[in-house]
């Protein structure tokens, strides 16, 4: 609040006692507000039927059959020397290209569950090349965590793994966040295709 002095005796300014009188509720009313009132009129507010709630794309996982497949050479060896590690990045990449990839997004998917070793072993190899030929750079294989094996150990998981280190188009791995499978799939970075 203003105070304005007049003969030694402080008195109140008009401007003061006006905008004490005002409600803090009430909105203060200008010129220009006034005139877009006058301007725009009387508004109705859209209904919430022409609101439409964005979505993501659902993606479905393709399981494939080694009969579907063309003919590739087999190329990848089912000798590994330990476990495979949880992350793999080759050479000359930075860690935050692991960091990146965790992140993504996969464009298509392989399920390999129930499969024998060596029609799991040529599905990966035709998913793959599919995938390096469609310019996709993120996928997801599923594997599984081997919970249904016999003696509960994780086969196609290793075997999978090793595989991946030996493809040539990989070019880093990592584990799946747990919804998309979390340690049984894992999310694979591919090289572009050479044009």
């Amino acid at each position: 609040m203003k105070a304005i002095r007049l003969n030694g005796k402080a008195a109140r300014s008009p401007v003061a006692t006006q905008q004490e009188k005002v409600s803090p509720r009430e909105p203060r009313v200008d010129g220009d507000a006034a005139l877009f009132r006058a301007t725009v009129g009387t508004v109705t507010p859209l209904t919430e039927q022409n609101h439409i709630n964005p979505s993501r794309p659902v993606t479905h996982a393709r399981v494939r059959s080694p009969a579907q497949s063309h003919v590739l050479p087999d190329t990848l060896s089912d000798h590994a020397s330990g476990n495979a590690p949880e992350d793999y990045l080759g050479n000359g990449l930075s860690h935050l290209t692991l960091r990146k990839l965790r992140r993504s997004t996969a464009q298509d998917t392989l399920d390999l569950h129930g499969n024998p070793i060596d029609a799991a072993r040529m599905l990966l190899q035709q998913f793959l090349f599919e995938a390096v030929q469609n310019d996709l750079r993120h996928v997801l294989v599923i594997h599984g965590k081997g919970t249904n094996s016999p003696g509960g150990e994780a086969v196609l998981r290793t075997l999978t793994r090793n595989w991946l280190m030996q493809h040539p188009q990989v070019l880093a791995y990592c584990a799946a966040s747990p919804g998309l499978g979390g340690s049984g799939a894992v999310l694979i970075l591919l090289k572009v295709a050479s044009s």
